[in-house]
Parts: C-alpha cells; sequence; structure tokens
C-alpha cells in the first residue's frame, strides 16, 4: 500500500523541486537528507515520513496549500487548516485588515487572494474603481482584470504600456514559481485583452530613462489631473492558515504632492 502511494508524492516534490531549479544535492542539502535517500523518495522507491515531507516542502518554499496537497499525496492527514475569513477564529484577522485599511486613508489600498481576487478594500478605492463597468466586476472583481481590461482601469492610464508589460511580467513569474493552474489561466486570459495600438510598446527610452525612485507609477489620468501612485504589498508573518498565508494587502501612496492633495480632498468629498 505504502509503496503504491509514494510515487504521487514523488512527482509532486520533484516537480516542485524543479520548479525552483535545483539539483537533488541542493535539496538534499537544504532539507538537511541524503540525495540517495531523495532520489528514493522521489521514484517511489522509498515513502517519505510526514516529518519529511515538511521538511523538503519548507526547503522548497512551498505554499501551504500545497504543502497540504504533498501530506495527503503521502497519505497523510493536513498539517494546516483552511478557514472563511468570516469564521470566528479570525475574527481578530478581520479587525487587523480592517484598521490597515481605515487607517491608510485617503489613500487607496485592497486586500487581494493568493488569485489577486478583490477581497475588500478602503473607501479611497473609489479613485482606482471609478467608471469601471459592472462586467468587469465579474465573477467577481481582480486586480489584473481590472487594471489590463480594455473597459476597465486601462483606459484611464497615462502609461498603460508599461503597466501591462509589468504586470504581466509579475503574474508569469508567479505562475512559474507556484505552477498554479487558476494563475495561470488568469495569465492567459489578460494576454489575450485587446491592446490599442498606442498602449503596445513600452515609450522610447524606457521606465529607467525617467527621472524618480519607481520604475512604473501608476499614472491616472483625471479630470482633475493626472495622479501618480506606487503601491506596496504587506503579507501576514508565520501563518498557520492557508487562507491567512494567502492573502495580501496592496497599499498605495502618492508619488508627488499633487496626487496626495487630490486624493485627501476626495475624500474630505465636495
Amino acid at each position: 500500500m505504502d509503496v503504491d502511494r509514494s510515487p504521487r508524492v514523488g512527482v509532486l516534490l520533484r516537480e516542485w523541486r524543479r520548479r525552483r531549479r535545483l539539483s537533488q544535492l541542493d535539496l538534499a542539502l537544504l532539507a538537511d537528507t541524503s540525495t540517495r535517500h531523495l532520489s528514493c523518495v522521489e521514484t517511489g522507491r522509498s515513502r517519505p515520513s510526514r516529518a519529511m515531507v515538511l521538511r523538503l516542502a519548507d526547503a522548497l518554499e512551498v505554499p501551504l496549500r500545497e504543502r497540504n496537497t504533498l501530506l495527503l499525496a503521502a497519505d497523510y492527514a493536513p498539517a494546516y487548516r483552511e478557514s472563511g475569513l468570516d469564521d470566528v477564529g479570525m475574527a481578530q484577522i478581520r479587525a487587523a485588515l480592517d484598521m490597515m485599511l481605515t487607517a491608510h486613508e485617503p489613500y487607496p489600498a485592497v486586500v487581494v487572494d493568493r488569485w489577486w481576487n478583490v477581497v475588500t478594500g478602503n473607501g479611497a478605492m473609489s479613485v482606482l474603481m471609478a467608471g469601471i463597468p459592472p462586467q468587469v466586476l465579474v465573477p467577481q472583481p481582480n486586480v489584473f482584470r481590472l487594471t489590463l481590461h480594455p473597459d476597465g482601469l486601462a483606459t484611464r492610464l497615462a502609461n498603460a504600456g508599461e503597466v501591462r508589460a509589468l504586470l504581466l511580467e509579475r503574474l508569469l513569474r508567479q505562475v512559474q514559481a507556484t505552477g498554479d493552474a487558476q494563475l495561470r489561466a488568469l495569465y492567459e486570459e489578460v494576454c489575450r485583452y485587446p491592446v490599442p495600438a498606442e498602449q503596445e510598446t513600452v515609450p522610447a527610452g524606457g521606465p529607467a530613462a525617467r527621472p524618480g525612485p519607481i520604475q512604473v507609477p501608476l499614472r491616472i489620468r483625471t479630470p482633475g489631473g493626472e495622479l501618480s501612485l506606487f503601491s506596496t504589498m504587506a503579507t501576514f508573518g508565520a501563518p498557520a492558515d492557508v487562507t491567512l498565508s494567502e492573502l495580501a494587502i496592496e497599499l498605495f501612496y502618492p508619488l508627488d504632492e499633487f496626487t496626495a492633495e487630490a486624493l485627501r480632498a476626495a475624500a474630505a468629498g465636495p
């Protein structure tokens, strides 16, 4: 029975090792095991212990969701729970998210899941969401659809070509690092969006030719003038829950005083 099940976990571990571009020797050193044992695990000649599966997953920096998959493939119970954000045990997490989003106003902030679906955002996100038609928001708002769809934010971006190139590069790297089928489907979808001729290429000289600390800011055209924003990403440290491990908070900041004042004015209302 053990031998019948072990090739499956071995194949998965080998895929993760190759995805991380590690040799068997590299991984064996990181996981404090022998190359011979690792080879036997990958080929199915040896069934790894639960502790070994977790050690290899840690060395390979496998996300928690996939660590559970590895454990199940080796016939062990999952090690990490997956809670809903509405669960009672996640109350403090929800409170922390609300606090971060509110404290960041009048600047936009949004919480996304692993697939860049919008979980929640603050009131200042209306600056980015203004005018986006309902069909772009289904089946649920997604950062890449909102930004790159021809009916989405792309129509208001002064540097849409640069933003598109940067986002597609980042998403492709994430697909390659995780092997996630849903992320790959998202990448293939947004790549197929029609691109206006003026957005097809990065302006001459490239982003590096421009002065400033940010290569590709988000430059949004508005009736009151052009807003310039950059963003940072925040995640929870040492998560033990699949849902929590996959949440990220994107915080947008003004890149100039005009943008800062415009966002403050928008928050203050008429």
